[in-house]
C-alpha cells in the first residue's frame, strides 16, 4: 500500500516532469522551425538572419518569463501579458515561415497560464496560427480559404476539447494534491499526537505506580497502627497493671493473661494484614456481632462499662465498608482506654437506606478540638488520621465533637454499599 509521503512525492515528480515538458517545447519548436526554414526557406519572407533574430528574441521571451521566473506562473495578469507576447512572436514567425508552426504549437500548452475562459481564447488564437502554418501561409484563394477554415475548425475542436479535458484533469489533480497534502498533515499531527500519548501513557504509568506504592504504604501504616501498635499499647498497659498488682496474685494473673491474649490476637491480625485479608472478627460473624465482641473484650480489659446498640435493618455490607467500621470502633475504643479516663462508653451502629453510621460516645475528660486534630497521646494523633483516611477511602466522612470536661463523640458515616458492590 502506497504511503501518503510516497503519493506526495509522486505528484511532485509528475508536476516537475510536466513543467519541464512545457518549458522544453518552445525551444524544440524554434529549433525545428529554424532548421527547416534554413533547409527549405519560404518563397516570400524575411532573410535568414532577421528571422533568426526574431526566433532568438522569442526564445529570450520564453526564457525570461517561464524558465528564469517559474514562480510568476501564479501571477495571472503578468502571464496574460506573456501569452500575448508569445502569440505575437508566433504570428511574426509563422507569417515569415510556415515551418514555425512547430513553435506556434507551444501556445496550446502555455494556454494553461490564462485564467478561466481566456484559456480557450488563447487556444483558439493558437489554432488559427497553427492552421495558417499547416496551409502553408495565409489563405489566398477560395480553395485555400476553405482548407484554412477546415484546419482552423479542426484545430479549435481538437485543441479546445483537449484543453477542456485538461482543465478538468488539472482541477482534479489540484483537488487530489490538496487532499493528499491535508492527509499528510493529518498523518503528521496524528503521529505527533501518538508520540505525545506515548509520553502521557508512560507518565500515567509512573504516576500509577507511585500512587500504588503510596496507597500500599498508607494501608500498611494503618494496618500496623490498628494491629501491632494498638496491640503493643494494650500489652504494655496490662503489663504495667500486672506490675502494680504483683502483691495480688489473682489480679496479677488476670493482667498477664490479658497481655498474652492481646499479643496472640495482634500477631494473628498482623499476619492477616500482610496478606491483605479481612480481620478475623468478620470472617464468621456479622458486623454488629463483631463490634459487640470487640466492645465486650475491650470493656473486660479496661474495666470500663461499654454498651452497643444497633438501629435499623442490619444487613451485609461491602467487605471494605465493614472493615472500615470495625477499625473505626477499635480505634475509638483504644483512644478512650488510653486518654479519656471515662467511666462509660456507648456505641451505636445505625443502618439507614443509603448510609451506615457508627457513633462512639464517652463521658471522659474530652479535649479541645479547635486546638488541632490530634488526641492527646503518644501517637501524635495518627489514630484519628488513619481513621479519617479509612473512612474517606470508602467515600465516607468522620466527625469529632469534644470539649474539655464534656467527653468525646466520634461519628463515622459511610455509604451503605451492599455486599456485592465494588
Amino acid at each position: 500500500m502506497t504511503s501518503t509521503a510516497e503519493q506526495v512525492d509522486r505528484l511532485a515528480a509528475w508536476e516537475a516532469r510536466e513543467s519541464s515538458l512545457h518549458r522544453l517545447v518552445p525551444y524544440v519548436g524554434l529549433g525545428v522551425g529554424a532548421l527547416l526554414t534554413a533547409a527549405a526557406p519560404a518563397p516570400v519572407g524575411l532573410s535568414f538572419a532577421p528571422h533568426l533574430a526574431v526566433a532568438a528574441a522569442a526564445a529570450c521571451w520564453v526564457t525570461w518569463f517561464v524558465t528564469v521566473h517559474p514562480a510568476w506562473a501564479a501571477r495571472r495578469a503578468l502571464m496574460g501579458f506573456y501569452y500575448v507576447g508569445l502569440l505575437a512572436f508566433s504570428t511574426v514567425l509563422v507569417l515569415d515561415s510556415p515551418w514555425y508552426g512547430f513553435f506556434a504549437w507551444a501556445g496550446f500548452l502555455h494556454a494553461v497560464v490564462l485564467p478561466g475562459g481566456w484559456r480557450f481564447a488563447g487556444v483558439a488564437a493558437t489554432a488559427v496560427l497553427v492552421a495558417t502554418a499547416q496551409s502553408a501561409g495565409p489563405p489566398s484563394s477560395p480553395a485555400h480559404w476553405a482548407l484554412w477554415c477546415v484546419l482552423v475548425l479542426f484545430n479549435v475542436g481538437v485543441a479546445g476539447g483537449v484543453t477542456w479535458f485538461g482543465t478538468i484533469t488539472d482541477r482534479q489533480h489540484t483537488n487530489r494534491k490538496r487532499l493528499v497534502e491535508e492527509l499528510a498533515e493529518a498523518n503528521r499531527r496524528l503521529a505527533e499526537t501518538m508520540r505525545e500519548n506515548e509520553g502521557l501513557h508512560a507518565q500515567l504509568l509512573a504516576q500509577a505506580r507511585e500512587a500504588g506504592v503510596t496507597d500500599e504504604r498508607q494501608r500498611m501504616a494503618r494496618e500496623i497502627h490498628d494491629t501491632l501498635a494498638q496491640g503493643l499499647a494494650g500489652i504494655i498497659t496490662q503489663l504495667e497493671a500486672a506490675g502494680q498488682a504483683r502483691d495480688r496474685r489473682s489480679d496479677w494473673q488476670r493482667h498477664v493473661d490479658n497481655a498474652v491474649a492481646l499479643a496472640r490476637e495482634s500477631l494473628t491480625e498482623a499476619r492477616r494484614s500482610v496478606r491483605a485479608v479481612r480481620p478475623e472478627a468478620l470472617e464468621s460473624v456479622r458486623l454488629p456481632d463483631a463490634i459487640g465482641e470487640l466492645t465486650r473484650r475491650w470493656s473486660a480489659i479496661n474495666e470500663v462499662r461499654a454498651e452497643v446498640s444497633v438501629t435499623g435493618d442490619a444487613r451485609p455490607l461491602h467487605p471494605e465498608v465493614e472493615v472500615t467500621l470495625l477499625r473505626a470502633a477499635q480505634e475509638a475504643l483504644t483512644n478512650v482506654g488510653r486518654h479519656a479516663k471515662a467511666s462509660r462508653v456507648g456505641l451505636t451502629l445505625s443502618y439507614m437506606e443509603d448510609v451506615v453510621t457508627l457513633d462512639v460516645r464517652d463521658d471522659g475528660v474530652g479535649f479541645d478540638v479547635s486546638a488541632g486534630p490530634a488526641v492527646p497521646g503518644s501517637d501524635g494523633g495518627y489514630g484519628l488520621t488513619a481513621m479519617r483516611q479509612r473512612v474517606a477511602g470508602v467515600g465516607g466522612e468522620l466527625a469529632v465533637e469534644s470539649e474539655p470536661g464534656a467527653g468525646t463523640a466520634i461519628s463515622a458515616s459511610v455509604p451503605a454499599l451492599s455486599g456485592g458492590a465494588c
